[in-house]
């Protein structure tokens, strides 16, 4: 049996060599763990979201978080694709996140955006840098995943932040 810990590679074709691989890897699981973290702490806003504008936040935040949820699963497959284990349990995420705790006194829709907000545009802007920090590394693979990732944070953020403008 195969014992799998934090610092062990399995072989793979990819051409990287494997310190590459295990820098990759590192940003990858860093990143994993924020956005496993963000997706929990919007679906805490989406099942305690009260006010008027019930109903559209708690569609909105489950959109977020489904999308959250879509990037965790691209993150997870990319480090293992590169030969790494994904620490993609709650508590690896807690762990290692650097998403700030959410506001758990958030009652109303205005508070619950606000907290979503300003989460979701520190890790929108993290993955923003890893776009050049992984394509310095030579992974045009990885540094695309964090594109896609940024194109459709921003879009969240828009829907998000909208609801705090004009």
């Amino acid at each position: 049996m195969t014992t799998a810990t934090k610092t062990h590679t399995f072989a793979t074709g990819v051409n990287l060599s494997e310190s590459t691989r295990e820098k990759l890897i590192a940003i990858l699981n860093a990143r994993l763990a924020d956005t496993v973290d963000l997706k929990t702490q919007t679906k805490h806003a989406h099942w305690n979201v009260k006010g008027k504008q019930f109903y559209q936040l708690h569609l909105l935040f489950d959109s977020v978080a489904s999308h959250l949820d879509d990037q965790a699963d691209m993150i997870a497959e990319r480090i293992t694709a590169l030969g790494g284990i994904a620490n993609g349990t709650a508590r690896q995420a807690a762990a290692s996140s650097a998403i700030p705790e959410y506001d758990l006194h958030a009652v109303t829709g205005e508070e619950h955006v606000k907290a979503l907000s300003q989460r979701l545009s520190k890790l929108v802007n993290q993955a923003r840098a890893e776009i050049d920090g992984t394509d310095a590394l030579g992974d045009k693979g990885t540094a695309d995943l964090f594109t896609e990732i940024v194109r459709d944070g921003d879009k969240d953020l828009w829907f998000l932040e909208a609801h705090l403008q004009g």
